[in-house]
């Protein structure tokens, strides 16, 4: 007989497919641990099933436009900062893709955010980043760079889209079929996808800007108007990475 040791590890590893069959095979067994690990294994399999319906029900958008072949979600990440540039990205995911915990990026831990970046590149035909500097946005406006970016993202691909879900925007100056959708990072798996990889590249050159200047706290706040940031800006002064647009109150 099993120790109920390796039974709470074997039921711990499994995935979602081997689950039921190995609570079928132990929920008789009468010992407290063994009926104990059973029940969190229940409760994993309810948990990972309304997580499916969840990006079923995100796959909406896709579905409804499933006659296009190539169909690339965009989004960006950094329009509100102080400091930093805009940074949009594109993906295009595979028909029919099931990446669980996919979601508007700002509804995700750093951490969940970062690992799902790597199964992103992993799983989509293509992903492009785009992004303007802060020179670029005090010299267009954030909405005309955001859009600059946005373009570059969709020229950064490596397959050409037949269809852009955006996350509220029309783009101008793209000769593809475009459907703006509001809030579109939380009712589009594609959208959400480019949601993802636009902040992580953002966070992660701000990680690198901290590097560089440590006393105003990239790192912490990734150039938003923070109480913090706006005193290191009064104290410093602005850095070539503000935006001299966004910070003429604090100088």
């Amino acid at each position: 007989m099993q120790s109920i040791s390796e039974i709470k590890n074997e039921l711990k590893a499994a995935n979602i497919n081997e689950l039921p069959f190995l609570i079928k095979n132990y929920e008789a067994d009468e010992r407290s641990g063994v009926k104990t690990a059973v029940e969190s294994a229940k409760k994993r399999m309810e948990k990972l099933g309304k997580e499916k319906e969840r990006i079923k029900k995100m796959r909406f958008f896709e579905e409804k436009y499933s006659d296009y072949e190539l169909i690339c979600g965009i989004d960006e990440a950094g329009r509100g900062p102080l400091a930093g540039p805009v940074v949009a990205g594109a993906v295009i995911l595979p028909k029919g893709c099931e990446i669980l915990y996919v979601n508007d990026s700002k509804k995700l831990s750093e951490k969940k955010r970062e690992e799902l970046y790597d199964i992103i590149y992993k799983e989509a035909l293509c992903v492009g980043v785009g992004m303007a500097s802060p020179q670029r946005i005090d010299e267009i406006n954030i909405l005309n760079a955001t859009y600059e970016a946005m373009r570059e993202a969709i020229n950064n691909l490596t397959k050409s889209p037949d269809i852009l879900l955006n996350d509220a925007v029309t783009i101008p100056s793209v000769d593809i079929k475009q459907v703006p959708i509001v809030k579109g990072d939380a009712k589009s798996i594609s959208i959400a996808a480019a949601s993802i990889i636009a902040k992580v590249t953002r966070d992660r050159l701000m990680y690198e800007y901290d590097k560089a200047m440590p006393e105003y706290g990239f790192a912490s706040h990734k150039g938003y108007g923070t109480a913090a940031h706006i005193e290191a800006i009064k104290k410093y002064g602005p850095t070539p990475i503000h935006r001299n647009s966004f910070i003429g109150n604090f100088i």
